[in-house]
């Protein structure tokens, strides 16, 4: 009997509630985890105050009137949201008195930008093979959004290691996109991309190429001994009979020579072919006489 009086007795108490949130503006988003449980004052009779303990009870808070603090910084007043949560209180609780008055949300911008996928490559090729083009990486962007201050700090998104080895024959490859570190916040919708690339056998070839020398004052009659440089290339196989001697020019700046005192022309390509894998130029120095 004592036990049912004390209970039917009416009591002022306070009682904690996990909390949610709701209608943050949908250009926002919450970038760090706000107050996760308030403090609620109420009044009702032993009964219900044990009954309102039982249960999974989460009072929803509404952001939709949210106070600017400062940059990320946004606030709302809980006196404003007492009808709200007088509502959601079980049938019997009368509520006193919310304990905290401001509730703080960080909040960031969204926003959206495309970045570049940096790939990580350690690709060994088999002897006398190697990669035909640039590898190719589809896609070779993605789409991130999130908060402003964190996407703006992004510039590119790394590639997990693609590690190849003994390489002689074209390969494709799904490789996976690595999340920035501290980047929580940051959504995008791919998890993969792909890296192929084209591989041939490589040679070497080698061209007697005609030069022309530039700058040269008038009437400073300049004598080489030699009209010709060899041009030794390598190139994929698929175009080794492409390639002629009108695929190059070299030219051999007089003024480059006389402003450094040199008593010899420095042959230069200025003109070569794009899928060549690398060059070299012999001699490197070319002779030269004066005529006076």
């Amino acid at each position: 009997m004592w036990f049912l009086i004390t209970l039917s007795r009416e009591y002022t108490t306070s009682i904690t509630f996990p909390v949610n949130y709701k209608n943050i503006p949908q250009d926002k988003l919450l970038q760090n985890k706000p107050t996760k449980q308030i403090d609620i004052i109420v009044k009702s009779s032993g009964f219900n105050i044990i009954r309102s303990g039982f249960g999974d009870k989460t009072i929803t808070l509404n952001a939709n009137s949210l106070r600017k603090k400062s940059s990320g910084s946004y606030y709302f007043l809980t006196k404003n949201q007492v009808n709200t949560i007088q509502k959601q209180l079980h049938s019997g609780l009368e509520l006193q008195e919310i304990v905290l008055d401001t509730i703080y949300l960080d909040i960031g911008v969204l926003t959206s930008k495309k970045v570049a996928l940096k790939p990580n490559l350690d690709i060994k090729y088999q002897i006398g093979y190697d990669i035909l083009e640039p590898l190719a990486v589809k896609p070779d962007s993605i789409l991130i959004s999130g908060p402003e201050a964190e996407v703006k700090k992004i510039s590119s998104i790394n590639l997990k290691l693609l590690k190849l080895d003994n390489i002689r024959e074209d390969f494709s490859k799904k490789v996976e996109i690595v999340l920035p570190k501290n980047a929580n916040n940051i959504k995008f919708k791919s998890k993969f991309t792909t890296i192929s690339g084209k591989v041939e056998k490589f040679t070497e070839g080698t061209l007697e190429v005609p030069f022309t020398i530039s700058n040269l004052p008038e009437g400073v009659d300049l004598t080489t001994l030699n009209k010709t440089v060899e041009v030794v290339y390598v190139v994929g196989l698929s175009n080794f009979n492409k390639i002629d001697k009108n695929f190059f020019e070299i030219v051999c700046d007089y003024k480059v020579s006389k402003d450094n005192n040199l008593g010899y022309l420095l042959p230069k390509v200025i003109v070569k072919p794009d899928f060549i894998k690398s060059f070299k130029v012999i001699p490197n120095k070319i002779d030269f006489l004066i005529q006076k």
